[in-house]
């Protein structure tokens, strides 16, 4: 920023009224909207407009924010994210130059294939590995908590609390980091596409990569040998080699009429031997076979199926067309139904994988967050509930006939939901609004709020997890000096508070690795 904008923004700041003509008469003016990009974007958008902690601002990633609307973000921010409002900071006119400036391509976006890739790779050379932990804990009941305040993962022990190790992540980390089915290893990713293994019997980094420039989030194969990487940047799947963080496959993502499209979430399907994609910009869903029983072209249920198309690699794939754009997935416990909703909030849809068609609508409006979807047993049907962004409201789906028997209001709309298979409450936060401090416990037969805690008045309380057992379940304080309070699973009394830097997410190995009903996958 030149001192002459400096200058100018500083006035505003202290309530003083300046104008332009006045600048200018003296010599002082505005050095325009790369110099404002630099000032209030780029420590999260990154320097280059590649993304870091907020997306890429570049005219691919903003396509479906035309005419005015990329100005109206700027000028009153984005509700039920981190973007701010800088309608006291920027007049109108720099405002809309701001928002030309993103829509404008950038010269060049960098190639990010193999080769980069691979040249990215670092390896920690005080790695050792052991044979056994190198501590006493059960292995099982280990619990990784984020730590978004300082960038940091604490590894707790799930029966203790105590804390093994803290140890320092990639920036911004998103999208809930991944173990191997053994539970011994963990993958962390990044926004802006950093990939890291660290083991947990070792309590050290094994190393990282870059798998893309702008990430949403990883997938681990059932044998645990490939992680997928989905990426907003470039419009790619990457697939690595769990062992040495190498690139075993590139999946370039454009639909089948041609149109490219950005990779909105990647999620394992173990039974199905596959990785299966959803897609922001194409209504299809992709799904990426690393097993031997990709399907082939045919008939099944007297439907035609379209099979996976032949590759000379492992990585086969098949593209399924849907009615509507799909970016956020649930899958039942067979893996055999997807549930997908759009976040235009216009309701749902059911995929039978099998056959590739819809079977069912869904009646979800409010945006749910079905990613962050559970089911439990209930009477004699499985049902799924899911939060909403938007509304106040859970919705409770009969897993049979998919449809909605109960919304459950609440103080709010939510973005967590959590359980345990021992558990006989499901715990919701109510993440957006004024009651962000509210966690709502409901009776999974009853389906009734049976008690909304409010553990530190006016902070964000978000995010359940259980221990391995489901005794205890461990809440954030999603603020900067916030922390992560233990509590009694069947009183719902608090047993322990432990001091984090905003923590996030929680993740339990035994849970994770059993896919318990719980939990998202």
């Amino acid at each position: 920023m030149t001192q002459s904008i400096s200058f100018f923004n500083l006035c505003r700041r202290l309530g003083v009224v300046v104008s332009l003509a006045s600048l200018v008469s003296v010599g002082v003016t505005s050095a325009g909207p790369t110099n404002d990009y630099a000032e209030f974007c780029t420590d999260c958008h990154g320097p280059d407009r590649l993304g870091g902690t907020g997306p890429a601002l570049i005219p691919e990633t903003l396509k479906r924010m035309r005419g005015p609307k990329v100005a109206n973000v700027i000028t009153n921010g984005r509700a039920a994210t981190q973007m701010p409002a800088y309608q006291n900071a920027l007049t109108s006119h720099e405002v809309d130059e701001l928002a030309a400036y993103l829509k404008t391509p950038l010269k060049s976006i960098p190639t990010w294939q193999d080769a980069e890739i691979n040249a990215s790779r670092k390896l920690n050379p005080d790695y050792v590995w052991v044979e056994k932990p190198v501590w006493k804990a059960d292995p099982m009941n280990i619990t990784l908590v984020v730590e978004t305040g300082d960038h940091h993962i604490s590894v707790l022990d799930g029966d203790t609390f105590d804390v093994l190790d803290r140890f320092p992540t990639p920036f911004a980390v998103h999208g809930g980091p991944k173990f191997d089915p053994t539970g011994r290893y963990v993958f962390i990713m990044s926004r802006d596409g950093w990939v890291q293994k660290y083991d947990i019997y070792a309590l050290k980094e094994v190393g990282r990569v870059r798998a893309g420039l702008n990430s949403r989030n990883i997938a681990m194969s059932a044998d645990g040998k490939w992680l997928a990487v989905a990426n907003y940047l470039p419009n790619s799947l990457s697939i690595l080699s769990t062992k040495d963080l190498t690139v075993a496959h590139i999946q370039e993502v454009n639909g089948q009429n041609g149109k490219p499209s950005r990779v909105s979430a990647v999620y394992q399907a173990p039974p199905r031997e596959s990785f299966v994609l959803a897609l922001k910009d194409v209504p299809e869903i992709w799904e990426i076979f690393y097993g031997a029983n990709a399907p082939k072209h045919g008939s099944k249920r007297g439907w035609r199926i379209e099979g996976a198309e032949p590759s000379d690699d492992p990585f086969s794939l098949r593209k399924i067309k849907t009615p509507d754009y799909l970016d956020d997935f649930f899958f039942d416990q067979s893996y055999k139904y997807v549930m997908g909703a759009s976040r235009s909030g216009n309701g749902g849809q059911v995929i039978d994988l099998e056959i590739g068609r819809k079977i069912a609508e869904l009646d979800l409006q409010g945006i749910p967050h079905l990613g962050s979807g559970i089911t439990w047993k209930w009477n004699d049907t499985t049902v799924m509930a899911t939060p909403h962004l938007k509304d106040g409201v859970i919705s409770v789906i009969d897993m049979k006939s998919w449809k909605t028997v109960r919304k459950i209001e609440t103080k709010g709309p939510g973005f967590f939901m959590r359980s345990h298979e021992n558990s006989k409450y499901v715990w919701a936060d109510v993440f957006f609004g004024p009651n962000r401090d509210k966690m709502h416990s409901i009776d999974k037969q009853t389906l009734e709020i049976v008690r909304t805690l409010n553990p530190v008045k006016g902070s964000t309380v978000a995010h359940v997890e259980f221990t391995k057992e489901g005794r205890h379940a461990l809440v954030s304080v999603w603020e900067d000096d916030g922390a992560v309070i233990v509590y009694d699973a069947d009183t719902l009394r608090e047993v322990r508070r432990l001091p984090m830097r905003k923590p996030s997410g929680k993740y339990n190995v035994w849970n994770k690795i059993t896919f318990s009903e719980g939990t998202s996958h």
